[in-house]
């Protein structure tokens, strides 16, 4: 292979919820630190497709269409099984990476999507009128417009986070002691100042939003589609479906899913997933090298990320939890990866033909 670029192929946008303002900062941002090549991977969601691609041209970057879904396996569910949702037993996120552009969705895969879309905002508005509620009996002077929401905070796909984020900015508009108010609302006071706004609306979210928190609304059943019908969205969709690895987490440890290494290879397989990706802040390098490299081994597509998806504004070159940039070894993994992803994005197969696919865009 020639030299190796990096990569950052899992970045959510405000088709969803990031932490940047648009595709344009996000893009920017990759081109400043030399990320040639970057990945969209919303919710629910393709909407964010042309305007990424067209600033990937702008900027040489090349672009990776990807996915992300939540989905339920209920047999795991039954049995306790923690999947990689280390809360919620069977609860299974899964991305798509390498979707086709112009979207090629139809028939009853398209349905399916736009229906748990509509669910996931359905919920969304039922918390907004739960913290409304709470807002009217503390007497804020003040509550959330949905509407107003989903035409200022969002590109159609409305998320608990969003609410989180307005409630800070309606506080913060109406002036006062915001601590206070704040402390009040919760029935705590925040360990973030309120000039820390990430730090503000993941505390409200947590607080309030959550399970246990005054305006939660739990999922109905409809929001989650079983592992192989979100299978068969991404592959309708012209993608490769790819399974989250969560790995290790800061005290080392492990879902039950993944515990076992081998069994989560041969179970992915089985369930027709053959790419797999890592949030790679989550991880220790030691980790991360471990788990990639077996997976890389056994013929998985292998790719890793940064998601973007909190308030918190991060590097998108990426790191893991011990380090400040990814070893040799995972860099080289990781462009193998995405040179697969370009392949298969172009109609081709290996990862020479995807690599010539970046090298002409980047170049």
């Amino acid at each position: 292979m020639s030299d190796i670029f990096d990569v950052n192929a899992h970045l959510h946008t405000p088709y969803s919820f990031s932490a940047f303002a648009d595709v344009a900062e996000a893009l920017d941002r990759a081109a400043a630190e030399g990320v040639k090549v970057v990945g969209i991977n919303d919710f629910y969601s393709m909407d964010g497709y042309r305007e990424w691609l067209d600033g990937c041209q702008v900027r040489g970057l090349y672009p990776l269409m990807g996915i992300e879904m939540i989905a339920l396996n209920a047999d795991d569910q039954r049995r306790g099984l923690r999947v990689n949702d280390p809360n919620n037993p069977g609860r299974t996120y899964l991305s798509g990476k390498g979707l086709a552009y112009p979207v090629t969705l139809s028939g009853r895969e398209a349905e399916w999507l736009s229906r748990v879309r509509e669910e996931s905002n359905r919920q969304v508005a039922r918390m907004c009128s739960k913290l409304n509620d709470l807002l009217d009996a503390k007497k804020a002077g003040f509550r959330l417009n949905y509407d107003e929401m989903v035409r200022t905070l969002t590109r159609g796909n409305l998320r608990e986070r969003h609410l989180a984020k307005a409630l800070r900015l309606a506080a913060e508009k109406q002036g006062g002691q915001l601590a206070d108010f704040y402390a009040d609302l919760c029935g705590r006071e925040l360990k973030s100042d309120v000039t820390n706004a990430a730090g503000v609306e993941n505390e409200l979210r947590s607080y309030l939003l959550k399970a246990g928190g005054v305006a939660f609304v739990p999922e109905e059943p409809a929001a989650f589609l079983p592992v192989e019908t979100v299978c068969r969205i991404i592959n309708a969709a012209g993608g490769i479906p790819t399974y989250p690895f969560l790995a290790d987490d800061t005290k080392g440890n492990f879902t039950d899913f993944e515990g076992d290494l081998m069994q989560a290879a041969d179970t992915l397989r089985k369930r027709g997933i053959p790419s797999v990706e890592f949030i790679t802040t989550r991880n220790t390098t030691a980790v991360l090298e471990q788990y990639a490299g077996y997976l890389e081994d056994e013929g998985f597509i292998v790719t890793f990320g940064s998601e973007h998806n909190t308030p918190a504004m991060e590097p998108i070159r990426l790191r893991t939890r011990d380090a400040e940039c990814l070893s040799d070894k995972l860099r080289a993994i990781n462009w193998r990866g995405a040179c697969r992803i370009a392949a298969h994005q172009a109609g081709l197969d290996t990862v020479e033909e995807g690599e010539n696919v970046i090298l002409k865009a980047i170049r």
